[in-house]
């Protein structure tokens, strides 16, 4: 049986979205403001628990700030208050648990980029991008429910049997998942039919620059630096929702649970950061509309761990990790509390998340601040895979074999499913080609961005490379993309927690019109009808063949019901979709 670390409830905290480097005065101490010092700033604050919301304002009031914005459902406040000083005197009061830097700031400049850079996405996504092409191969006629590119490509729909489970349930429009990501391109001919604009929200606002003066997401691309909610400029997130949703319209790609609605909530960044007050918008957000199914498939930045203890931190920094943990969980409780089922992506480390290795990517924002940190597992967790109710999922390869960049471990891992493994099929035509991937919907900007579309529209060299697809329907073109991680095996499991609601949900009586069902029971169908798979003999896996180094070496613990590669089995949408009432 899995045992999850628990969120501790008694914490002195403060909250931030990015890595702070003003050092805190003592404990006690009055602030020194000097007059060059006296602009303000933006920081978030967190209320102390048992707390009232108008102690805080007044001691955030006395403390030189201003609330400009409120997220009730947690006790996160945004305030306006002085650059210096600011997080020590509000800390220090009963009323609030924490504070600190809501914009980032604080780093000694380095040489500025004269380009945008590329989206900060884990390179392990694109580990193909390097790949020699691949001869096209033919398209072959959809069959029936399934999409022309199906067959050919989505070995995943097969290996969670999406492709014989949408014969009795394919999804209901009145099932609403929500995409915590980057965004989603609702333009997209495959996302179009299935996307809920009028529920779609942006939590976010573009940081062209980040805190060194380098290009972060670059140039805004809107008036007032906020995407519209039907855009996505990372295409992390409609890559995730087209796996989750795409719909089954004769043309590209179909989803898992191709007939559900998809909602953007986005929380992620252009270029692929998440940070705290966004997705802790996003989340209760999502709780308050009544959605059913959330797909998280990020980590909060900029720590990979957060600690509460962490030794090598600053004061701000350690307040800032801690509030992060608070914060975090308060926010998934209520989303959990109010019906929202909570899907998470593992992680691409290569580690077993109950016994973690030194963090050495944290804190990541600004980029090159990052150094190595001793992780201690009783203290430090993901956010948000090892929070309380979350469903984290660990990514397999086309052979079902554990990927060499996912996390495992029996402390976390509670499923898996399709996630794309690159270096699958070591010693056969599979190994190191794109197929072995996760083929899903790519918005043209993006695509064009990445230089693998060219303005024309054409597909370019480098996207034939990488085994970019154009798809022209009638007066519609989609494009489509190979990628790899549990960010897209997450999407495989929200996919199939999609249509359990929708095979066994009922009315939702507060949102009318839709449908819900509690994730306890979600969670426990999905558990329940998983295929069951033994640790692979012997039970120590070495990458060496496919050219890892020892570091990644992966144990799996546990038996066939239960283990840190599978958790209780690869996710089964016919088995859950047909066999899932004896779950309930």
């Amino acid at each position: 049986m899995r045992t999850r670390r628990t969120v501790p409830s008694a914490l002195v905290v403060a909250t931030t979205l990015s890595l702070i480097a003003v050092g805190a005065q003592a404990a006690g101490a009055a602030p020194t403001v000097s007059a060059g010092q006296e602009k303000t700033t933006e920081y978030t604050v967190l209320v102390e628990d048992g707390a009232s919301r108008d102690a805080a304002v007044k001691a955030i009031k006395a403390s030189g700030g201003e609330v400009t914005k409120e997220n009730a459902a947690v006790g996160l406040l945004t305030v306006k208050a002085p650059a210096q000083g600011f997080v020590e005197r509000v800390s220090a009061t009963d009323a609030v648990a924490g504070a600190a830097h809501a914009k980032p700031i604080g780093h000694s400049p380095v040489a500025k980029s004269a380009q945008k850079p590329a989206a900060k996405r884990d390179e392990v996504e694109k580990e193909n991008k390097t790949a020699p092409a691949n001869a096209p191969a033919k398209t072959q006629a959809a069959t029936a429910g399934l999409d022309p590119l199906d067959d050919q490509y989505l070995w995943g729909l097969k290996l969670t049997r999406s492709d014989i489970a949408r014969k009795k349930q394919a999804g209901d429009k009145r099932v609403y998942v929500g995409i915590i990501d980057t965004g989603v391109d609702g333009s997209h001919p495959d996302i179009a039919p299935n996307f809920n604009n009028e529920l779609s929200r942006n939590f976010t606002v573009d940081i062209p620059k980040d805190s060194d003066g380098n290009d972060f997401d670059g140039p805004c691309e809107f008036r007032g630096c906020v995407d519209p909610a039907n855009w996505d400029d990372g295409g992390h997130g409609s890559h995730v929702a087209g796996t989750i949703a795409a719909a089954a319209n004769g043309s590209g790609v179909s989803g898992v649970a191709p007939n559900v609605s998809i909602v953007n909530v986005r929380a992620g960044q252009d270029a692929g950061s998440f940070f705290l007050q966004p997705v802790v918008d996003a989340l209760t957000y999502s709780a308050d509309v009544g959605i059913d199914v959330v797909n998280m498939s990020f980590y909060v930045d900029p720590w990979y761990m957060n600690c509460l203890n962490d030794s090598t931190a600053t004061p701000e920094e350690q307040l800032e990790q801690r509030t992060i943990i608070k914060s975090v969980q308060r926010a998934l409780n209520y989303a959990h509390n109010k019906g929202v089922t909570l899907i998470g992506a593992a992680g691409n480390n290569h580690e077993d998340l109950g016994k973690p290795r030194q963090d050495t990517q944290s804190p990541n924002y600004p980029p090159g601040h990052n150094r190595p940190r001793p992780v201690d597992n009783a203290t430090c967790l993901n956010l948000p895979t090892e929070g309380d109710h979350v469903i984290s999922v660990v990514a397999l390869g086309p052979s079902t074999a554990k990927a060499d960049y996912s996390n495992y471990g029996l402390e976390q891992a509670a499923i898996s499913a399709p996630g794309g493994y690159f270096r699958d099929g070591f010693g056969t035509p599979w190994f190191r080609t794109n197929e072995n991937l996760i083929l899903s919907t790519y918005p043209k900007n993006v695509a064009i961005a990445d230089g693998n579309v060219d303005a024309a529209g054409n597909v370019t060299p480098a996207g034939e490379a990488a085994g970019v697809k154009k798809v022209v329907t009638g007066d519609q073109v989609g494009y489509y993309q190979f990628l790899q991680g549990t960010s897209m095996a997450a999407p495989h499991a929200t996919g199939v927690a999609a249509l359990i609601v929708s095979q066994y949900g009922k009315n939702d009586k507060k949102h009318p019109g839709t449908l819900t069902l509690s994730p306890d029971k979600v969670e426990s169908v999905l558990y329940g009808t998983a295929i069951q798979r033994a640790c692979p003999n012997p039970r120590t896996v070495s990458y060496a063949n496919e050219g890892r180094p020892a570091e990644f070496d992966a144990t799996c613990e546990g038996d066939t019901k239960f283990n840190g590669f599978y958790g209780r089995g690869m996710v089964d949408a016919y088995g859950a979709v047909t066999r899932g009432r004896d779950f309930l």
